[in-house]
């Protein structure tokens, strides 16, 4: 049976057999049974490689230890408001700050974790490529002139990329970083957002 450790791009945890692209956490989030109790136990929310120096941990979720969250890739890990590790990445981590112009892990994470909490409307046409906004109540990417329906298994949809406003889903800070051309560590995109 599939843990509940999938993160959606709403930052909402799901039960799902895939793991996805990146690793990541917020902290302990579930009980000594595994069952998960609040959204976060931190501010410090990151995304991790899958793999960093043949590190493993089994069973997941142990009692007391951090919940292992997996996303589909790092556009959704930063639509949930998830930034790049400091040790696993730490170049991705380093550039991150630096693009933000924030003077630590301290500093970033307050910003990150204040714009979690505000829903903001925003212009579809003027989002980067990497953002996820809500249409007819589902999160969808922001990819060229298309809309990709997300799904714990990938995209699955494409329709154009309509005018006007929509709940935008990716914090502001993660917008900045999109549009300014980010290719992190870890794969942006899921293999099934090629055409």
């Amino acid at each position: 049976m599939p843990l509940r450790n999938r993160v959606t791009p709403l930052g909402e945890l799901v039960a799902h057999p895939g793991r996805g692209l990146v690793y990541g956490n917020r902290g302990c989030l579930h009980d000594e049974a595994g069952r998960i109790r609040r959204r976060w136990a931190t501010r410090r929310w990151i995304a991790c490689r899958l793999e960093f120096k043949d590190w493993h941990r089994a069973p997941l979720m142990q009692p007391g230890k951090f919940t292992e969250l997996f996303f589909l890739d790092e556009a959704t890990a930063f639509a949930a408001g998830h930034r790049p590790c400091a040790l696993c990445r730490r170049g991705d981590y380093e550039r991150f700050l630096a693009q933000l112009g924030a003077p630590g892990a301290d500093a970033v994470d307050a910003r990150l974790h204040a714009e979690r909490l505000t829903r903001r409307e925003g212009r579809i046409d003027e989002l980067p490529d990497g953002a996820f906004v809500l249409h007819d109540g589902e999160p969808h990417l922001v990819l060229g002139q298309e809309l990709l329906r997300w799904t714990p298994a990938g995209y699955d949809g494409r329709l154009p990329r309509p005018g006007g406003a929509a709940p935008v889903i990716t914090a502001p800070s993660f917008l900045e970083v999109l549009a300014a051309g980010w290719e992190g560590a870890v794969p942006l995109l899921h293999r099934s957002a090629s055409p």
